[in-house]
């Protein structure tokens, strides 16, 4: 379960480094890193904020999937499979909702830029 548990961290750490440089801003529209639908790449100024705001989201779905991580390995007892699949809802959990927000966020982003 070490294993699991380096992969996890290692994993949750990346997101978050991940997130860092679109939440700076410091990312151009491009086709392979970011944020990308049609709204964000077709136009700079919705890119820049609909890649801040979804980045936020992915250095919490990061952070809290670390930290999960940590805290499912040390209950007593707990089986690999139950490990495994509680990190896995921990982590699907904000970030589906990061991803939902964003999407919401850019559809009132494109709205208001029309």
């Amino acid at each position: 379960m070490i294993t699991l548990l380096i992969l996890y961290l290692a994993s949750g750490v990346l997101l978050m480094l991940l997130s860092l440089p679109l939440l700076w801003s410091k990312i151009p529209p491009n086709g392979l890193y970011g944020f990308r639908v049609r709204a964000t790449l077709e136009n700079p100024s919705i890119w820049y904020p609909a890649n801040k705001f979804a980045a936020k989201r992915l250095l919490w779905s990061g952070a809290v999937f670390v930290a999960a991580a940590v805290a499912l390995y040390f209950i007593p007892g707990i089986s690999v499979d139950v490990y495994s699949l509680g990190c896995l809802f921990v982590f699907a959990v904000p970030f589906v909702i990061g991803l939902v927000q964003s999407v919401r966020y850019v559809r009132a982003l494109a709205h208001q830029t029309r």
